[in-house]
């Protein structure tokens, strides 16, 4: 009996490798949209993030979402995700 391999993501933030279900996916909509992906399936370029908020200031202070979006994240884009990333923390 063979085991399911478990697929691993490495965090923008913090560069640990841990499993993709403990991870938060942000992804970049071929419309240009910056969005967290809860699903982990949309469509777009993808990275991930630990769902702490200290991973999530170290991305945005290192512009790791720019590097890994490959593109430029702006200063409302931010704020729209923090919000979101606020909301995925309460629930």
């Amino acid at each position: 009996m063979r085991r399911r391999k478990i697929p691993m993501r490495k965090c923008i933030a913090c560069q640990e490798l841990k499993e993709k279900k403990e991870l938060v996916r942000v992804v970049r909509t071929p419309e240009g949209e910056i969005k967290i992906d809860p699903s982990g399936k949309m469509s777009g370029r993808g990275a991930y993030i630990c769902k702490t908020m200290k991973c999530f200031e170290t991305a945005v202070k290192k512009k790791a979402f720019d590097r890994a979006l490959k593109t430029s994240v702006g200063a409302d884009a931010y704020e729209q995700l923090q919000q979101q990333w606020q909301q995925i923390r309460s629930s």
